[in-house]
């Protein structure tokens, strides 16, 4: 299945400990686990895909939701206009680029793209 824009894509958890979350979440709800690195794994329950990753400060607020766009400039420019503030530039990743950014309430979000 391939992304769509403008449509939640990702849910990516913050956590201390992969393998504590990877044998909790496996346990609680089914599910299944692709390792990318020793930081970051993907988890998918069969519809939804997301990641488990170390190395940023855990959310204890909740989980990263992450978009998928074509164009990152133009999406970026689109955030701002709207009165985003963009608190993450843009940085590459296994799999393609995002940036993060705060809405009006301060809830972070991050646009991503294969491009």
């Amino acid at each position: 299945m391939s992304p769509q824009p403008s449509r939640i894509d990702n849910i990516e958890f913050s956590v201390a400990d992969i393998a504590r979350s990877k044998a909790f979440y496996g346990q609680l709800f089914g599910w299944t686990f692709t390792d990318y690195s020793p930081s970051y794994t993907e988890f998918t329950d069969g519809r939804l895909k997301g990641g488990l990753c170390t190395g940023e400060e855990v959310r204890t607020g909740g989980p990263l939701v992450i978009l998928y766009c074509e164009d990152l400039a133009q999406m970026q420019c689109a955030v701002e206009a709207a009165g985003g503030e963009i608190c993450k530039p843009v940085f590459a990743f296994p799999g393609g680029r995002r940036f993060h950014f705060l809405d009006p309430d301060g809830y972070e979000l991050a646009i991503w793209s294969d491009r």
